[in-house]
């Protein structure tokens, strides 16, 4: 995936430039005072985005139905 960066300035100046980028299936960052303020990535990308920023997060015994009942349990206080 190809990277852009721009100015909140830039994308609202030249916002199909940006916008024809996204559709190529690159991903656009946005600065504002030099700081990223945001990024648009392309729709088909998100899950992959998603998933690899969460890659070390999840352990892969991850009980989701235990995690829930746990959660539930501690919510509404309840002693087995």
């Amino acid at each position: 995936m190809v990277e852009a960066t721009a100015t909140a300035t830039e994308i609202k100046n030249q916002f199909g430039k940006y916008l024809q980028m996204i559709i190529n299936g690159n991903e656009v960052i946005i600065t504002k005072n030099g700081q990223e303020i945001g990024r648009i990535i392309p729709k088909e990308k998100t899950i992959s985005y998603l998933t690899d920023s969460l890659t070390g997060i999840i352990k892969s015994d991850y009980d989701l139905d235990k995690v829930r009942e746990e959660s539930l349990k501690s919510k509404y206080e309840i002693n087995d």
